[in-house]
Formats: C-alpha cells, sequence, structure tokens
C-alpha cells in the first residue's frame, strides 16, 4: 500500500499545562484516526506549549517564574507522557508527530523536540531543534547532528525539521539524502512567506510537506496563569496568540489543504508514495540533479554530550 490519508492537527494548548496538553493531544489523535488518519502531525512544542513570553517581555525582565514552570511542565523523553503518547498511537494505529519542550531527567535547559511513535507504540525518533530562533534562544538550548532521525513507514520515509529550521538549506539537503518522502515541518511561522517556503521544499525535495500550527486565541491563556496581564502584548496582537497557518503541499508545490488559520481544525489529505517517485523522474536534489563531482556535504551525527567518561575509567 503506497497511499495513506495524513493530517494536520491545528490546535490550542493549554499554556504550560502539561497534563491538559497530553489529555488534548490523545483526543485530537483519536479524532484524526477515526477519519481514517494514517498519520497525525501536531504542532511544535504543543506539549506543554509555546513560551510565549519570550515575544512579550524584554530578555531577563522578570520571566523567572515563567521558566521554573516551564521547565516543571517540560517532557523527559522518555518518561510519563511518551509512554502515554505511545499508547495512544498503538490504539489508533497511527504514526504520530508531535512537538514538546523537552529536558533532560537532572536538567533544567529545554529543547524544542519533535518526537515520532510508530503504529506499535513504540517511540521511533526525536529530533531536537539545531537552532532555536532570536528570543527562543532565551529558553531552548541547540540540538546537535545525533537527533537528525528518518523514520521508515510503509507508505514512504518520514522525517522534517521544526520551524526556521527549514531555512537551513545543508540541514535540508541531508534530509534528501536519505530518501525523505513526507516532510514534517510543525511551526510556529504565520503569513504566505511562509506557505511559500512549504511549497518549495515540496519542489526542491520532490516530497509531501506537512506544515503544522498551533492556533490560540488571547482569550484561551488561563485565567490563573502566573502574571497573566504581562505573559502576552496584547497591542501586538490583541486576539491570537498562535494564528495558525497550517497546510499540506504534494511534490508538485500543489497546496492540497488549507492555509488554515483563525480556528482549531485538522486538515487531512491523501499522500501516494507514487506521487513523490513520479516527480523525482524530474528533479532529484540528491540524485540525478546532483553534481557530487563538484558538491559535498560533510555531516557530524555524532551525540554531543556535556560529560565524556572515558572507556579505560569505566573498566
Amino acid at each position: 500500500m503506497t497511499t495513506v490519508k495524513v493530517a494536520a492537527v491545528q490546535a490550542a494548548y493549554t499554556l504550560m499545562d502539561q497534563d491538559a496538553c497530553l489529555g488534548k493531544a490523545v483526543d485530537l489523535l483519536h479524532q484524526a484516526a477515526a477519519a481514517g488518519a494514517g498519520i497525525v502531525v501536531f504542532p511544535e512544542v504543543f506539549i506543554p506549549g509555546t513560551p510565549i513570553w519570550i515575544d512579550a517581555q524584554p530578555i531577563w525582565d522578570g520571566d523567572g517564574d515563567w521558566y521554573a514552570l516551564l521547565v516543571d511542565q517540560a517532557v523527559v523523553v522518555p518518561g510519563p507522557v511518551t509512554e502515554t503518547l505511545g499508547a495512544a498511537a498503538r490504539d489508533t494505529g497511527t504514526y504520530l508527530v508531535i512537538g514538546v519542550d523537552e529536558r533532560e531527567p537532572h536538567g533544567a535547559t529545554i529543547y524544542n523536540t519533535t518526537l515520532y511513535f510508530g503504529p506499535e507504540g513504540a517511540l521511533l525518533g526525536k529530533h531536537r531543534k539545531l537552532m532555536p530562533t532570536g528570543s527562543e534562544r532565551t529558553v531552548w538550548g541547540m540540538g546537535d547532528g545525533s537527533t537528525l532521525p528518518v523514520v521508515d513507514t510503509p507508505n514512504g520515509r518520514l522525517s522534517g525539521l521544526t520551524c526556521w529550521e527549514n531555512y537551513m538549506p545543508l540541514t535540508r539537503f541531508y534530509l534528501y539524502s536519505q530518501g525523505v518522502d513526507i516532510w514534517t515541518a510543525p511551526t510556529l511561522a504565520t503569513g504566505d512567506g511562509w506557505i511559500a517556503a512549504m511549497r518549495h521544499i515540496a519542489l526542491e525535495g520532490r516530497c509531501y510537506v506537512i506544515g503544522v500550527n498551533p492556533c490560540v486565541h488571547v482569550d484561551q491563556i488561563p485565567t490563573g496563569f502566573p502574571h497573566r496581564d504581562r505573559v502576552w502584548r496584547t497591542e501586538h496582537d490583541a486576539e491570537w496568540v498562535e494564528p495558525g497557518n497550517s497546510v499540506i503541499i504534494d511534490p508538485t508545490g500543489k497546496v492540497l489543504a488549507g492555509p488554515a488559520r483563525h480556528e482549531e481544525t485538522i486538515l487531512y489529505a491523501d499522500v501516494d508514495l507514487a506521487a513523490v517517485r513520479a516527480a523525482r523522474r524530474y528533479f532529484d536534489p540528491v540524485g540525478h540533479y546532483h553534481r557530487p563531482d563538484i558538491f559535498q556535504l560533510s555531516v557530524d551525527t555524532r551525540p554531543r554530550p556535556p560529560v565524556v567518561v572515558p572507556m579505560e575509567i569505566l573498566r
């Protein structure tokens, strides 16, 4: 079988509430699966949501309470949250792609991480965003080359990048070289320019692209949230914290669903692996349309832990 229905879940998170976000994700996964989706993609850091204060306050200006809450509500991988998500993927028989704020079990640095689960419930891979953008660097650390997974599915190879990582040409090229057929782009990026970027990646990689945003109205910031009056500047946008911008695009650059904005919704489209192969007949960026005699990319996929203990000490 080379055809599968994919779903882009554009939804609101409950800001810095891990349990509420997790429960909503499981419910929406079941909803998408009931509609026939075999691959379901959620937004960037859906659990426990975007640390929105980074765009509302000057750096270090009274954000300690918020950051402490982020650390408290962040996801340890593996852990109870991944167990619940894996069970939901198994119960629905779906491939699940979802963004989380991740931390190490005893750490306080947060990573913008995308998790991949299979229909048997296993965590198949995780990707830590390599380069946080702008004010994101006040809350998120950087990933390394060891978390660039590509997941084999019966309907093609699944991978992708997070938000503005999608603008990094060498990172894209590395993933193209791994044979990605279905490209996921969990993001916070808005506007028509982002949709144009998603269409470019579909054309450049000759792959399906699933861009997924959260959609959060100002009124959905929890009433009891600490310093609620300062966590978001309504003069920036009086109505929408996250306006959405989700889209699904085919390997020819055609928009199949969306862009969806200003509403919580699930976009669906049918993905056909044969269409990917046909599109690469015309252009294959790492095959017949590449010149390895002129250009070569070197990639370091080793993990970069903060401490390395020599093996002779361990013996």
